[in-house]
């Protein structure tokens, strides 16, 4: 089944001509401008399959022990994920004032919804100083114009480059066992359809799909599973399905044995996700500010978990109100540890840790 097909997920458009040329090569920057962020996602996810493809011709692999793809380089793009703090400002390369500090932290809010509190000023030069560099700008001012102009292009990267993505296999363990339960219970429609909200690079949306596989005890169970996050970076890295095999400190051996391939020399360390798991999620960019969505209901749980703590109390009322009509009268919205949706009371109510159903089941359809 083509993947534009899945119940639930909205045809996306296909990339034509994807770019992916050096922002510091002027008739790229030009080409870049006229790019929709869906056509470059396109594209990034386009090239890892076409790379994945041209590795296996010339690399051996052996089902369960060796992988054919490109060696993962370490750090990456974990980095980008971590809080960075910039040196004092007495050594900053660029000056970073007061003022140009809140037009980022304004802007990154109105793309994205992020809230970024005044504790994360030394984060925000350090990403931020990075691509200035590789622009060569000369100053947070004239970069933060360039923002300001609706330059598309620009805007994703800017919006990448300020998203904090930590996740983990299997985290917050409390939560499968209870999906599980969900996607078997008695009476229930098929496909089931799963969204995970806020995907990263991937792995709570493979881990939804292991979970799956196991509830109904074969690789194909009548679940679809759509994946999605507002950076495009991580959403390549999703697609791509490769991992350090110190990621998998979660799985137990039998999952591993069951759901991955091995990396062998060259690839040592590396771990993929089989085909069969990764045909069962489908990745698209999702902004969750954007008034229109790329799926449709009723869904059967939402995954949206340790999101809301980056967006203030009104963006996340809001975006519950949209999540509530989407599911179904018994769906099931699971959040993050430390993330509560008492102030959303009449749109959802507690039904386990962390887990949520609709308060009115007649705002699903």
């Amino acid at each position: 089944m083509d993947d534009d097909d899945i119940a639930g997920i909205e045809p996306e458009a296909r990339a034509t001509q994807p770019t992916d040329a050096p922002a510091q090569n002027p008739g790229a920057d030009d080409r870049r401008k006229h790019e929709r962020p869906h056509d470059r996602v396109g594209g990034r996810l386009g090239r890892v399959a076409g790379w994945r493809g041209m590795l296996a011709a010339a690399a051996p692999m052996m089902l369960g022990t060796e992988l054919a793809n490109a060696p993962l380089p370490r750090g990456a793009p974990a980095a980008a994920c971590a809080d960075a703090s910039a040196d004092p400002a007495s050594t900053r390369e660029f000056d970073f004032t007061d003022r140009d500090f809140e037009r980022a932290r304004r802007l990154i809010y109105e793309e994205a919804g992020i809230s970024l509190s005044p504790e994360k000023r030394n984060m925000v030069y350090g990403r931020l100083a990075r691509r200035l560099r590789q622009l060569r700008e000369r100053s947070f001012e004239r970069y933060l114009d360039r923002i300001e102009s609706r330059d598309r292009a620009e805007i994703e990267t800017f919006t990448n480059a300020l998203t904090t993505n930590l996740t983990a296999f299997f985290r917050e363990p409390h939560h499968f066992p209870i999906l599980a339960g969900h996607l078997r219970r008695p009476g229930a429609p098929r496909p089931l359809v799963v969204w995970c909200a806020a995907c990263s690079t991937g792995e709570e949306a493979y881990s939804i799909a292991m979970t799956a596989v196991e509830a109904f005890g074969s690789f194909a169970p009548p679940v679809r599973i759509l994946a999605s996050d507002v950076d495009t970076n991580v959403l390549a890295t999703a697609q791509g399905g490769m991992y350090w095999e110190e990621h998998a400190e979660n799985i137990p051996p039998e999952r591993l044995k069951r759901f991955f391939l091995r990396g062998r020399g060259a690839y040592a360390g590396q771990m993929r996700v089989r085909d069969e798991l990764r045909n069962l999620v489908t990745f698209r960019r999702i902004n969750l500010l954007e008034p229109r969505w790329p799926l449709r209901g009723p869904l059967d749980a939402i995954f949206c978990r340790n999101v809301m703590i980056y967006f203030d109390r009104s963006t996340q009322l809001a975006i519950l109100e949209r999540f509530a009509p989407l599911l179904r009268p018994d769906g099931l919205m699971f959040a993050g540890h430390s993330e509560s949706l008492h102030h959303a009371s009449r749109l959802f109510r507690p039904c386990g840790k962390t887990v949520y159903e609709v308060a009115k089941p007649g705002l699903a359809g």
